[in-house]
């Protein structure tokens, strides 16, 4: 387990910027507006030598009343039970403020070591007068660090790793499966992550777009350790009117193209939406394992053809991903949440799968004398052999005469004769069409 650094203090004192900076590259959000940080963000350090995990938090209001803010102290205060080491960060230009005194008050009694970090000291040489005045938090010596231009971190560095546990044998994390959980804003993506945790890693609100950075959650179950990865819910582009939205689209988008298998979170009291289909569509052409989850499916009435009907209307409005299996769950009364994960192990075997070249051929062959692929002009198109040359998605490369002959409805129909043959449940296949001149 590598040893965690929280980094907590007030909004707006530039705690994502430093998280930034130490992590190297642009995780948090980063903009002048205080409280975009909701959640705990993670990320991966390492500083000589030592690998550590870097957690951001939302800032601390220690007396603000608003339901958001409120959660906001408490994943701090998580943040801070789950670290090792805790930077506690203020700003040299504000001076100490009433809530800095508030946040140091809950940070000793927390037993930890705190580090206490001066932000905003920009320019090299002595510290400025006014960063004395923070002795009076009781909180040691201060560090004078400029998040923006990386002055003094080094040093805060090494404070920090002075501190941590002996190093230990890194387990192997070869295993681990990442699963990203996509849908638009209000989809119940969060409520299925605290659901599968069973703690409320992630803020969850019924204010839309709450989860505004993918946040990784670490599970283990049955021996089997796995990655959750929540993402801010994808509005269609129209409606982004703010930066820090723009940004959390990016972060989700991002999230799909780091995971192994994505979980597409539909509200069954809506259906299918055109953003459900822009959202897939970009799952579908990243060659991901995918799951349709049909959320709050204990709000719907029922009747007796309403799952076969929701099922069909599913079909219909994701019709390119006939091969994503689909799920009805409610992750606010845990029904089903259970049956995901031998899905999520299915669909992920299937995007991983390798077909041997001699019975790859010979279900094409078998496809190929069923019927005939098509001609233009007197000239028909001739498949040579055909073979397996990835996974993640499985990709297949097709030998043939003449490419422009390979029309994607044939193309379609040999994609159906492998599914009818090996499955491949939950994983887009995707087809690479090569001329290649016959040998005499």
């Amino acid at each position: 387990m590598k040893p965690i650094v929280a980094v907590v203090g007030r909004p707006n004192v530039g705690k994502s910027t430093l998280f930034n900076k130490i992590a190297g590259q642009r995780i948090a959000i980063v903009e002048d507006t205080p409280g975009i940080t909701r959640d705990r963000i993670y990320a991966d350090a390492e500083w000589n030598g030592r690998e550590f995990t870097l957690i951001d938090t939302g800032g601390i209001e220690p007396s603000g009343g608003d339901v958001i803010l409120s959660q906001m102290r408490e994943q701090a205060s998580l943040a801070i039970d789950m670290a090792d080491v805790i930077l506690f960060m203020v700003n040299v230009r504000d001076g100490m403020t009433a809530a800095d005194s508030e946040v140091a008050a809950m940070l000793q009694k927390c037993g930890k070591p705190v580090l206490l970090v001066c932000n905003k000291v920009d320019n090299p040489g002595s510290p400025p007068m006014a960063m004395y005045e923070f002795y009076n938090l009781g909180m040691g010596d201060p560090y004078p660090v400029s998040s923006t231009h990386g002055l003094g971190l080094g040093d805060l560095l090494d404070e920090v790793v002075a501190y941590f546990p002996p190093a230990q044998t890194e387990e192997d994390e070869e295993d681990v499966i990442r699963v990203a959980v996509v849908g638009k804003p209000n989809a119940g993506k969060s409520s299925l992550v605290n659901r599968i945790l069973g703690e409320n890693r992630v803020i969850v609100s019924e204010v839309a777009g709450t989860t505004r950075d993918a946040i990784d959650s670490v599970y283990e179950k049955d021996g089997q350790k796995y990655v959750f990865i929540d993402t801010a819910g994808m509005r269609k582009r129209g409606k982004i009117d703010e930066n820090v939205e723009r940004y959390s689209v990016v972060r989700a988008l991002s999230a799909v193209d780091r995971a192994d298998v994505c979980l597409i979170m539909i509200d069954a009291q809506q259906g299918i939406t055109e953003q459900d289909s822009k959202i897939a569509g970009y799952v579908h052409e990243q060659g991901k394992a995918a799951i349709v989850v049909v959320n709050k499916w204990d709000l719907v009435e029922k009747e007796t053809n309403t799952m076969k009907n929701f099922r069909n209307h599913v079909k219909e409005g994701l019709n390119f991903m006939m091969y994503a299996p689909s799920v009805y769950i409610s992750a606010l009364t845990g029904q089903r949440v259970d049956s995901l994960f031998e899905m999520i192990h299915q669909v992920r075997e299937q995007n991983r799968r390798r077909i041997s070249t001699g019975v790859l051929n010979d279900v094409i062959n078998e496809a190929i004398a069923m019927v005939q692929p098509p001609s233009d002009k007197g000239k028909r198109l001739k498949i040579y052999y055909a073979t397996q040359a990835g996974v993640c998605p499985p990709t297949f490369v097709l030998f043939v005469n003449q490419a422009d002959l390979a029309h994607y409805s044939y193309v379609r129909y040999l994609e159906n004769q492998l599914r009818g043959k090996f499955g491949f449940e939950g994983t887009p296949i995707k087809f690479i069409v090569r001329e290649k001149k016959r040998d005499r």
